[in-house]
């Protein structure tokens, strides 16, 4: 209780903490949808990669694996073939940046997936 012996008022405290909470709530649910954005990314980054193992390792051309993997792994993404040994390798990689352009002027994540097959042998 104050000096004076009146109760002090607590109008406008439900406000001010409403004021600080806001933006820490925003930036958790920012974080949040960034966080499920790069999860999507790097699933379709793997599914492109196995999607143009799978096409070489069956005997299709590189330019048709190539197409294959960019399809699936999503705008932007870059496809590496190497073939060697006894294996084939699939490397796509994709830069992700945040989530609607808010963090532009930060460099995004790159994501990255490798598959590793061996060619299947004719009948």
């Amino acid at each position: 209780m104050p000096l004076s012996g009146r109760p002090r008022s607590e109008r406008g405290a439900v406000t001010a903490e409403l004021v600080v909470a806001l933006p820490v709530l925003l930036a958790v649910t920012l974080a949040l949808v960034w966080m499920i954005g790069l999860g999507v990314g790097q699933v379709r980054v793997v599914d492109g990669a196995r999607e143009g193992a799978r096409a070489v390792a069956r005997g299709d051309d590189l330019d048709t694996a190539r197409s294959l993997a960019l399809q699936v792994a999503g705008e932007g993404a870059t496809v590496r073939i190497d073939q060697g040994a006894g294996q084939v390798s699939v490397t796509v990689e994709r830069v992700v940046s945040g989530p609607g352009g808010l963090l532009g002027h930060l460099s995004g994540v790159r994501l990255r997936a490798t598959a590793v097959t061996a060619p299947e042998q004719p009948p």
